[in-house]
C-alpha cells in the first residue's frame, strides 16, 4: 500500500486517541471547574472562527455578503442553522456573482 494510505491511517489513529484521551481524563472528575467548563464551551466557536475567518479575509464579495448574512441570522437562530444558511448563501452568491 502507498505511503499516503498509511499517513491517513496514522493521522486518523492519532486524532482518535487525542479525542478519546480528553474524554477519559474529563470523565475521571466528579466536578469540572467552571473555568474549565467555560473553556470547553468556547471550543466550537473557536473552531468555527478558524474555518470562517480565512475564507472571509481572502474571499471576495460573495464571501463578504454571505458572512454578513450569517452574522445577522446568527443573532436569531442556533449555530448549526447559521452555518447551513451561511454555506447556502455563499454557494448561491458564488453562482450569481461569479
Amino acid at each position: 500500500m502507498s505511503a499516503t494510505f498509511w499517513i491517513i491511517i496514522g493521522g486518523a489513529i492519532v486524532t482518535y486517541l487525542t479525542r478519546i484521551g480528553g474524554h477519559l481524563i474529563l470523565t475521571r472528575f466528579d466536578h469540572i471547574h467552571p473555568r474549565v467548563q467555560a473553556g470547553l464551551d468556547a471550543v466550537p466557536a473557536a473552531v468555527l472562527t478558524t474555518l470562517v475567518a480565512p475564507a472571509v479575509v481572502d474571499g471576495g464579495p460573495s464571501e463578504w455578503i454571505a458572512f454578513a448574512i450569517a452574522v445577522v441570522v446568527g443573532l436569531r437562530v442556533s449555530t448549526i442553522t447559521m452555518v447551513v444558511i451561511g454555506a447556502v448563501a455563499v454557494a448561491l452568491l458564488r453562482q450569481v456573482l461569479g
